[in-house]
């Protein structure tokens, strides 16, 4: 009988003679975006893993749908695109450079930097570049909806910086998307630019709870471990998760009431498009909730926010004029 461990496998050579070793296989390496693949991601690639491309994207396209509603000529349409995801990235990267020791010792293997894949100090200096970016391109929307838009940055960073840890943890969110329509639509403009709808602003504000407490939500125990505590920690799965997709149903409801009051109330097909969409709306946060009570703190809660708000976004973009005030 022999020792230390089972026989390495082995094949027989070409001639029968005598068996030959196996080299054992390497585990191809995975990728970010979940591809088999054995070269090293490139740099572009790591640092847009590491600006959380899915809220990025996300409020990009928002911005940018309600820039189209309201009439906004192609070309500032894209300035407010370029300016919202130079922010938007800038706020992401922030994260994750700022988080990075504790995303480390969470283990947190969809960090690029967590898993040494690149440098603190190049997440740094992108964050950055594209904050700075983000700011020129702000300065070329005009003076409302740069101030708006340097505000929601900063409330981005603030975020990142420090208030996640606090009760306040909530208020950038609001801040930040309860002025995203305030950039789309004062965009181009003077000092007395047109504003959004007041039910706009509110929808995004309320919004944002939701974002904010449903990305949080499967990160309960890594934050507990790592001393962050802000407001949906407080409030536990049920509370928070509760709090988020009851937001959901109000910000739907805000655009339905936007969309059928006022002067100018849709009509005919605009009507059924809304109705239907905010009743989508509302079956999403039922199984949102539902996910909620049963104990289940995944991603899904994320996406099926993500999912309400592109729903949100094609309302939004039907409401064309009403958007503003």
């Amino acid at each position: 009988m022999t020792s230390g461990g089972p026989p390495r496998p082995s094949r027989v050579d070409a001639d029968g003679a005598r068996p030959l070793p196996v080299a054992p296989v390497q585990p191809p390496v995975r990728t970010l975006a979940g591809v088999s693949d054995t070269r090293r991601p490139s740099t572009v690639r790591l640092l847009f893993a590491s600006s959380h491309p899915g809220p990025t994207v996300t409020v990009t396209v928002l911005a940018a749908v309600i820039a189209v509603a309201v009439g906004h000529p192609v070309w500032l349409v894209a300035l407010v695109a370029l300016a919202v995801v130079a922010g938007q990235l800038s706020i992401g990267l922030a994260n994750d450079w700022i988080d990075a020791d504790r995303d480390r010792a969470v283990g947190r293997s969809d960090k690029p930097v967590a898993r040494g894949l690149i440098s603190v100090r190049a997440v740094r200096a992108a964050a950055f570049a594209t904050a700075g970016a983000a700011v020129l391109l702000s300065i070329a929307l005009g003076p409302v909806a740069a101030v708006a838009h340097v505000v929601l940055v900063a409330a981005g960073w603030a975020y990142d910086a420090g208030l996640k840890r606090t009760v306040w943890s909530v208020v950038p969110f609001v801040v930040a998307f309860g002025l995203l329509p305030v950039v789309a639509v004062a965009a181009g403009g003077s000092q007395d630019a047109a504003w959004p709808a007041w039910w706009a602003i509110a929808t995004g504000a309320v919004f944002g709870i939701a974002i904010h407490c449903t990305n949080v939500l499967p990160d309960l125990l890594d934050d507990e471990a790592t001393g962050v505590r802000g407001f949906p920690h407080r409030l536990g799965l049920r509370g928070a998760g509760t709090l988020a997709f009851g937001a959901l149903v109000v910000a739907a409801a805000l655009v339905l009431g936007g969309q059928l009051g006022g002067d100018d109330p849709a009509r005919g097909g605009a009507v059924v498009l809304a109705v239907v969409g905010a009743l989508v709306v509302v079956v999403l946060a039922a199984v949102g909730i539902r996910l909620v009570f049963a104990g289940r703190p995944t991603r899904a809660l994320f996406r099926l926010v993500i999912a309400s708000s592109l729903v949100l976004v094609v309302e939004l973009g039907v409401a064309g004029a009403r958007l503003v005030a």
